[in-house]
């Protein structure tokens, strides 16, 4: 008898088991994102106990928009768009992130609500830090922490100032202000 099933994909098993070769290519993107750049590799070797594994479907919610903000989420592979629900009809695509982005920073410091939901745009893995477990490293290595949360701040501030570019640029580009409005 023929079957018409599809195969369907579980992400069950595939969180809870991770491969070898993904923790070893681990160091490589930690050692890639501002915030982790100044850990030493054992320091990295430390923080990879508090690291978990995540895999995403296409079209698979990573955190909706209103959840509670958790942790930071480090893209292994894939894509993510993230993207903001207004009046509850109008969706406006935020940002973008694929291999070696990280997104969710602002959870690690202050666990209020997600602001926008993360979408899985292809098949994706995902290394994620809980702010439990980073509080708890924090604690257990205050100098290492240090080094994170300065990380932290320097990515927060350097997006910050690209959202004020773009926010002049946006002003410029719809007349509401001009060069000869900049101030003496």
């Amino acid at each position: 008898m023929e079957s018409n099933r599809k195969a369907i994909h579980s992400n069950f098993w595939a969180n809870i088991f991770s491969s070898a070769e993904g923790r070893d290519n681990l160091n490589k993107s930690l050692k890639s994102i501002p915030i982790f750049r100044e850990l030493s590799n054992r320091d990295l070797n430390l923080l990879k106990k508090i690291i978990h594994s995540r895999n995403f479907v296409t079209g698979e919610y990573i955190f909706y928009q209103g959840d509670p903000g958790i942790g930071l989420y480090i893209i292994l592979e894939g894509e993510v768009i993230v993207q903001r629900t207004f009046n509850s009809d109008i969706i406006v695509s935020m940002a973008q992130f694929s291999e070696g982005d990280f997104l969710g920073e602002l959870a690690l410091i202050d666990g209020e609500k997600r602001s926008a939901s993360a979408i899985a745009k292809s098949d994706t893995k995902l290394a994620v830090i809980f702010k439990p477990d980073l509080d708890e490293f924090i604690a257990t290595y205050p100098r290492k922490g240090i080094i994170i949360l300065n990380g932290i701040a320097q990515t927060i501030a350097a997006r910050l100032r690209q959202i004020n570019e773009d926010h002049l640029a946006l002003l410029q580009k719809t007349n509401l202000i001009s060069e000869s409005n900049y101030g003496t």
